[in-house]
């Protein structure tokens, strides 16, 4: 059974994770007006990654005895001044995400809530590879500079880019 703080929590981050989901599909929006489509399927795959975290986290809590409350998040960004700002909104966000984890994690700790823990440990791990995948476009992007065909050639790889959910999903 979950303590109110930690249903709180979770269940906060359960919608903070459909929001993230949300933000991608709007960066996939603006690339895809921008014609770069494979960027955009990078984005798309990033909105179903967060949506399977979001159900990941509704079904913990339900498992737990909590209640998943579905709450309205805010405005979503439309425009970016370029594909790198696009980038840096998407690592910034990651870090966002990550800070919100760790203070999860440190809750569960708190509450003693050693099953609440076990279960963010996967998110930890989750994160370190969410950012990761982010700086690695960024610093392909400073490379290429202003390169069409770089642009041109990074925009064909992240096409290739598909959603497989994680086999095991316990940990």
């Amino acid at each position: 059974m979950l303590t109110q703080k930690m249903e709180k929590g979770l269940v906060a981050q359960m919608n903070y994770e459909i929001y993230s989901a949300f933000i991608y599909k709007a960066m996939a929006a603006y690339l895809d007006s921008v014609d770069l489509s494979g960027m955009a399927n990078w984005m798309k795959v990033q909105y179903e990654e967060e949506m399977f975290h979001a159900e990941k986290m509704y079904t913990f809590i339900v498992e737990r005895e909590g209640r998943a409350v579905y709450t309205a998040f805010p405005e979503l960004p439309v425009e970016w001044d370029s594909i790198k700002a696009v980038f840096e909104g998407a690592l910034e966000h990651e870090r966002t995400v990550t800070a919100r984890i760790n203070d999860l994690m440190t809750l569960a700790l708190e509450e003693k809530d050693h099953a609440t823990h076990s279960f963010l440990n996967w998110f930890v791990n989750e994160q370190v590879e969410e950012e990761a995948n982010v700086i690695t476009i960024l610093k392909q992007l400073k490379l290429m500079g202003d390169s069409g065909h770089g642009i041109y050639m990074l925009d064909k790889d992240l096409s290739t880019r598909i959603f497989v959910a994680p086999v095991d999903t316990a940990n």
